[in-house]
């Protein structure tokens, strides 16, 4: 079984003591590939750095997450549209919208979101994309730049039904996470992940965050890391009810076309 990380945040500090453990473990576990996301300017040129050094393993992506996005100004959207250019960088991202914490104000989030669209549009780059308690502004902000890029994942989806179909209606594609093995605020993915195509369904850590709550035993740390990804991809096979082989090869595929990854060395 091979499987893709489409998420994980590497450049986390608790993965330097061990970055190149936590790579053996992922290769031990079947996850050979893995994209390192970029959340700030400096996360991004970091997951860039990360990529460079771990060729046809680490990939990167390149953008500011909403709760930096006070922090987004003309360098940075300079930076952000020259380390998209690398060819190690497969997505613009991770952009979009957060009204649960609001770290940053609603007005300066969705022009952060709005600049990062024009970046993806301009290079032809897909999107990954954040949404937290902003469904309606954010589909608003995405449907008018959707048809101008290639492809778009709503990463670590946790939203209603509604919102799923929405971003389906959109072509999106769909990123899933060990959100769904929470039994206190995961347990309505468990039907939904069945709406989502094969060709739509990718799966991610979100590591360090969002260890997987079934996992046994629980890592004293609590420290997610991309070994789990087959955890996870075993949970949502069963939700869907299909054998984890055909989750597992149908989301590898998936992660392969939408990243335009080369197949494993």
């Amino acid at each position: 079984m091979q499987l893709v990380d489409i998420g994980a945040n590497l450049g986390h500090e608790s993965f330097r003591h061990d970055f190149d453990t936590v790579l053996q473990r992922a290769r031990e576990h079947g996850v050979g590939r893995m994209i390192v996301t970029g959340a700030s300017r400096e996360g991004s040129e970091h997951a860039l750095a990360l990529a460079h050094a771990h060729p046809g393993v680490l990939w990167a992506t390149a953008g500011v997450h909403p709760h930096h996005a006070v922090d987004y100004d003309d360098a940075t959207d300079a930076r952000l549209r020259a380390l998209a250019q690398d060819p190690a960088v497969r997505a613009v991202g991770e952009a979009g919208l957060d009204y649960n914490r609001n770290y940053s104000p609603r007005d300066v989030q969705l022009a952060a979101f709005e600049r990062q669209l024009a970046i993806a549009a301009e290079l032809g780059k897909p999107l990954f994309l954040h949404q937290r308690d902003a469904h309606e502004d954010f589909l608003a902000l995405l449907k008018r730049y959707r048809d101008r890029v290639p492809a778009a994942v709503v990463h670590c989806f946790t939203d209603t039904g509604e919102a799923l179909r929405d971003y389906l209606a959109l072509d999106c594609h769909i990123g899933i996470t060990g959100w769904i093995c929470d039994e206190r605020r995961g347990t309505h993915l468990r039907g939904l992940v069945r709406e989502i195509p094969a060709g739509r369904l990718m799966i991610e850590t979100d590591a360090p965050y969002l260890l997987p709550r079934t996992v046994r035993p629980q890592p004293s740390h609590r420290r997610n890391e991309p070994m789990y990804l087959r955890h996870i991809c075993e949970e949502i096979a069963r939700d869907r009810g299909e054998p984890v082989d055909v989750t597992a090869a149908n989301s590898t595929a998936t992660a392969e076309s939408f990243f335009g990854l080369p197949a494993p060395g």
